[in-house]
């Protein structure tokens, strides 16, 4: 009599993919995906920034005076005096070879503006990103890990309340209400002017300095971590693994962490590379009512003094930001659930 017991041996091993070769192909195609991205985002946004009235002589005469004769002088030096064709292709020829040309306001190389102010923003994001994404996921876990109770329902409501309040006005509150009144926080900076500091005292500088900017950037999108959180893990406990591993009798602090939030935790990946973008354009605003010299900070001073190259090159190297951040998700994405992507890569 024939025995099935060990009929699970005779199967043919199932052929997986590794999992870092599937993620470095799609990496490869998105790449080259990437390159058109950051092509159309360049033209893009020269063409509409040529369509807005005005230029960087406009902003310059209009602040220090001047004739006729220093405007067309200035025109003639900054290249404004050629057409938006021949002003395109050098820009794009330039861009080829990695130059990202001079700044008309500061009269320096761009390029050396935007790596002196670009750490600031890579931190402040950082930051915020993680405050938002780690305390909304475990606040949006403690929430979903009982739907429709009273914690469920308030930390709902507040989120949704946090949700709606606009960022400059709670940097603002924030200032009042720590800075001024209880004087625990400075009011704004990145760290203190002319103090001395080096090492761990400038590091402790800066993160006192930080404390409020990144609450005000990072509780906006905690709220919306915490709701897709609880929204995800709610819609996991009516699965059938979820009843089949109650039925097993496991505990319940199992059954949350183990399988109801790590199924709910793949959308907020997701949102976390749709949300770089919305975080770096709200750090323009929080880094302007903080004073924090940063891209956003940047932005505005570029916008005020009509520099077209420096803007440009803002949002080159904020659409570069943002592209490398939704590759690691793709990335992580992949690695995380074999599903995801394999069509893609393979082919």
């Amino acid at each position: 009599m024939l025995s099935f017991e060990n009929e699970s041996s005779f199967a043919p091993p199932v052929q997986r993919p590794f999992a870092m070769t599937r993620a470095l192909r799609l990496l490869r195609r998105r790449l080259v995906g990437s390159a058109f991205v950051l092509l159309i985002v360049v033209i893009g946004s020269f063409l509409l920034l040529e369509a807005a009235p005005g230029d960087a002589v406009d902003a310059y005469i209009v602040s220090t005076g001047g004739d006729a004769g220093m405007i067309e002088l200035l025109r003639h030096r900054w290249g404004l005096d050629q057409s938006e064709l021949t002003r395109l292709a050098n820009y794009l020829w330039a861009l080829l070879h990695l130059d990202l040309g001079q700044s008309v306001t500061f009269s320096r190389p761009i390029s050396d503006i935007i790596l002196e102010r670009l750490p600031t923003t890579l931190i402040l994001m950082g930051s915020a990103t993680a405050l938002s994404f780690g305390l909304g996921s475990a606040l949006g876990i403690y929430a979903g890990a009982r739907p429709g109770s009273f914690r469920d329902r308030f930390l709902s409501i507040g989120s949704l309340a946090l949700y709606a309040v606009p960022g400059f006005w709670l940097g603002l509150v924030l200032i009042v209400v720590f800075a001024v009144d209880l004087r625990w926080l400075p009011i704004g900076g990145i760290e203190t002017i002319a103090s001395g500091k080096t090492g761990f005292s400038r590091a402790a500088d800066v993160a006192t300095h930080l404390v409020l900017p990144v609450s005000a950037l990072g509780f906006i999108y905690l709220a919306l971590y915490l709701r897709m959180m609880r929204a995800g893990m709610a819609e996991a406990w009516r699965q059938d693994f979820v009843l089949a591993a109650r039925a097993r009798g496991l505990p319940r602090r199992r059954i949350v962490l183990a399988h109801v939030a790590r199924n709910a935790l793949l959308p907020l990946i997701t949102m976390l590379g749709l949300q770089s973008a919305q975080m770096l354009g709200g750090s323009v605003v929080i880094e302007s009512v903080f004073a924090v010299p940063g891209l956003g900070r940047l932005a505005q001073e570029a916008v005020a003094g009509r520099d077209t190259p420096l803007l440009l090159g803002i949002i080159l190297v904020s659409a570069v930001l943002v592209i490398a951040i939704n590759l690691l998700v793709d990335l992580a994405y992949a690695v995380l659930d074999p599903r995801v992507g394999a069509g893609e890569a393979s082919a």
